[in-house]
């Protein structure tokens, strides 16, 4: 059992980057479309696995608990700035704004002394674990990941492109990464119906970081997987090499990734494959900071180094709390448009009414 993180101390300043004054309320955001709130009863829709699949929207009402991960690698050829003062402020966002005690939140940084809060490998499986145990309807869990990202060869054919997406631990050189089969696993496919899981991903490479089978788009409609492709090892030099400013290092690897770039997979078969297999009985949210084929480097924001997913979820739900899901989505991309090249990606393991009003 993981104790909680009650005695973290944040960066209170933090909470001063997202505190506008009223004249910037909701100024240039999308406003969503009459609000909503979620279907209480079991939802059912036919699919190929089963003609009267059910799933459950969470309505949010039980206990919160949320695993919060920055690494900065720090020390590393491929450090970062930004990912630990992410967790910082989701950290603060969600106890000053969405009622989450300190008690239920567990924060892994590689700069904490403590090592059972040191991101590695096994510390990161083991809070996963913590994360869904002893869940029922309507619990609210919150998974929030700033770091390093990429993709490798997918060996269970339930990838589209032909790749999985990763993360990466801190000590991901001895230990290896975390395969998104293996983060759905855990947190996606042992979640009983009815309980809600927030996913924020703010990593290279991170459109389909848990696997989740229907993907959004600004206009509300399921869209079809991208066929780029991105080879495991060149895709996280390239990830490595944008975040850090290496511009020799991109194109080297760009270069070895360009070959495979046209070898094609039948794609129709495997999206529906996944569909059947992914799916989610629960309510499992996805936003993620880029799609497949994209990259996310360090920002800077208010003085301070961040990232720009995690800068966007909580500076458009700060200044316009009552979202709609597809408002979201929309509000973020047009906060990161012209700025950042990343395009926010929303997924659900189930379908989702993107006009329903987002809680969590």
């Amino acid at each position: 059992m993981f104790p909680g993180q009650g005695r973290y101390t944040y960066n209170n300043n933090s909470a001063n980057n997202y505190n506008n004054t009223a004249n910037e309320r909701y100024a240039g955001y999308i406003q969503p479309q009459q609000l909503v709130a979620p279907p209480i009863r079991p939802q059912t829709f036919n699919s190929e696995l089963d003609p009267h699949t059910k799933y459950q929207y969470s309505q949010c009402t039980g206990k919160r608990k949320a695993l919060l991960v920055g690494i900065n690698y720090i020390g590393s050829q491929n450090q970062l700035r930004g990912c630990i003062n992410d967790t910082q402020n989701i950290y603060n966002f969600l106890t000053t704004q969405y009622g989450y005690n300190p008690d239920d939140i567990v924060i892994l940084t590689d700069d904490n002394r403590e090592y059972v809060r040191v991101p590695t490998r096994e510390n990161m499986i083991r809070a996963m674990y913590w994360l869904v145990s002893n869940v029922q309807a309507n619990d609210t869990l919150f998974f929030h990941y700033s770091g390093h990202g990429g993709q490798t060869k997918d060996l269970d054919g339930d990838e589209v492109d032909g790749f999985d997406s990763v993360i990466y631990p801190v000590d991901f050189q001895t230990a290896g990464h975390i395969v998104d089969d293996e983060m759905h696993e855990i947190m996606v496919r042992t979640l009983p119906q009815g309980v809600r899981l927030t996913a924020l991903f703010d990593s290279c490479h991170s459109g389909s970081a848990l696997d989740l089978p229907y993907c959004y788009s600004t206009k509300g409609v399921i869209k079809e997987p991208n066929a780029w492709k991105n080879v495991g090892q060149d895709g996280l030099n390239v990830a490595l090499s944008y975040a850090t400013g290496n511009n020799m290092g991109m194109i080297t690897s760009l270069g070895s990734m360009a070959s495979s770039f046209w070898n094609k997979n039948s794609s129709t078969g495997i999206r529906d494959r996944v569909k059947q297999i992914k799916f989610s009985a629960a309510d499992v949210i996805m936003l993620s900071g880029s799609k497949d084929d994209q990259t996310s480097a360090d920002a800077v924001e208010d003085g301070q180094n961040i990232g720009a997913m995690s800068y966007a979820f909580i500076k458009v739900l700060n200044l316009q709390p009552q979202q709609s899901y597809l408002s979201l989505l929309q509000n973020m991309r047009q906060e990161l448009r012209g700025k950042y090249s990343q395009k926010p990606q929303l997924s659900a393991s189930h379908p989702i009414d993107v006009n329903l009003q987002f809680i969590f």
